[in-house]
């Protein structure tokens, strides 16, 4: 029987030791801020009942699910007429799982399940892969991580502020120093709609000027008419799309813009807030910009948005999230509000390679090879290694009795950065061969100096 070669999904990656040592550096970073800003670690199934996923991520979400297969006979309940109502009739009947798309909603899920024994506000932070059935293409797999943190049951704006301090430490500890926070509030923009006559097109308004960046004003101006926002409706939106200047300068200009405006006053009143308590907390505004076309989420966002890029980089958004007003609502539990983001670790891997700025951690984690001459050294080697180990000092012995120097080329590849080397000289007189694999300097010492220098 012919073998057939083996692969992986489309869509999906193998990461070897070299990627995970480096992928394991940006988990630990984050997680690590996390911590420190009081969030407690969550993880929820791979797979969620369909009834909790379906209806959530609009059709398309809907759509991009991975359903599972029920088990046993899944079609024994399957005729035609169920064949002839299309795919939807037939998902439902032989699949009532699916793998998550995303932690938001099984988040939801489970503080609604979990309501009665759960502390508010409730801090959490989760880092977990998802998945979905898109096209795969560079930058987009059909399964990859998230790594989210979000406060719910509290609308304090110093949630906000928090957001903005732990963006900045996970990004300066990852060596990302040039980078810019963009926020925005949803209500200023539905304030804006109205402003210009066009109630309610805060979607179409949205989806046309987060593009600005990207396709520039002038595409921006042919999608709105497209989108048949009258001319009268695009001149009073000119102001907004040409403006330029300080953070103070746009709050002036919002402030005059929106006058009259209720929702407007109270988008303005909440971003001011969260740059008073941001500048409380003792950080500059240095990385923080008000963008007034930041327009992510808006189907899902109701407060506060934010979109952080690196600077120095052609990638796109790094991180990005808000506040949202009824998160667990479509579980039977309104009303409960929320604040959280989500870093893209794929993205933010993709900018620290760019840049450079991963730090020379060895590939390799052992830090200290055993080489021993025969079977006698071997054994006497044991004791030695499994104290190295309990002082805390990663180390591997080479487990064949084979030549030297195969025992040194398996080192120097795995670029460990000392070898221990043991014959019948060293086990007479105690002193143990230490070579530096770097600079090829030897010496002779007992196994307790031997600790005291690689600890």
């Amino acid at each position: 029987m012919s073998s057939s070669k083996p692969s992986i999904p489309k869509g999906t990656r193998d990461f070897g030791p070299d990627k995970m040592i480096r992928r394991n550096f940006i988990f630990s970073a984050i997680k690590t801020v996390f911590q420190k800003f009081g969030f407690l670690p969550l993880e929820t199934p791979a797979m969620e009942n369909l009834s909790v996923l379906m209806g959530k991520y609009g059709e398309e979400g809907d759509r991009l699910l991975f359903k599972i297969l029920n088990s046993g006979d899944f079609v024994k309940n399957i005729n035609l007429s169920d064949f002839e109502q299309g795919y939807k009739k037939i998902t439902t009947s032989i699949s009532e799982k699916g793998l998550r798309y995303d932690l938001t909603v099984p988040f939801a899920r489970y503080v609604v399940m979990n309501r009665n024994e759960l502390v508010f506000p409730f801090r959490r932070y989760q880092i977990q892969p998802v998945w979905r059935g898109d096209s795969p293409q560079k930058g987009r797999y059909r399964e990859f991580y998230q790594c989210d943190a979000d406060v719910v049951g509290t609308d304090s704006l110093i949630c906000e502020a928090e957001i903005v301090l732990m963006i900045n430490e996970v990004l300066e500890n990852l060596g990302i120093k040039n980078f810019c926070i963009k926020i925005n509030n949803r209500k200023l923009l539905t304030a804006i709609t109205e402003k210009i006559g066009m109630p309610g097109s805060e979607t179409d308004l949205c989806v046309a000027i987060d593009k600005l960046d990207k396709i520039g004003l002038e595409k921006v101006v042919e999608e709105l008419t497209a989108k048949h926002f009258p001319e009268l409706a695009i001149a009073s939106l000119m102001p907004i799309l040409e403006f330029s200047g300080s953070n103070s300068e746009k709050f002036k200009f919002l402030k005059n813009f929106l006058a009259g405006s209720d929702i407007g006053q109270k988008g303005l009143y909440e971003m001011n807030a969260v740059f008073e308590y941001v500048e409380s907390f003792g950080l500059k505004e240095n990385n923080v910009e008000f963008d007034l076309t930041l327009a992510r989420g808006l189907s899902y966002y109701t407060g506060a948005i934010f979109e952080v890029k690196a600077k120095d980089v052609q990638i796109g958004s790094i991180c990005g999230g808000g506040r949202y007003d009824n998160l667990t609502g479509v579980f039977g539990m309104p009303g409960i509000s929320g604040v959280g983001i989500s870093f893209g670790i794929d993205r933010i891997y993709d900018v620290m390679e760019e840049l450079n700025v991963f730090p020379e951690a060895n590939i390799n984690t052992t830090k200290v090879l055993l080489c021993c001459f025969d079977e006698e050294a071997k054994k006497y080697s044991l004791p030695l290694l499994y104290k190295m180990r309990q002082r805390g000092i990663n180390s591997e012995i080479y487990p064949e009795t084979t030549k030297m120097k195969k025992q040194m080329e398996y080192a120097d590849r795995k670029k460990i950065p000392f070898v221990m080397i043991i014959g019948s000289d060293e086990m007479t007189s105690g002193e143990l061969m230490l070579k530096d694999m770097l600079n090829g300097e030897q010496e002779r010492l007992n196994i307790n100096e031997i600790i005291a220098k690689l600890c």
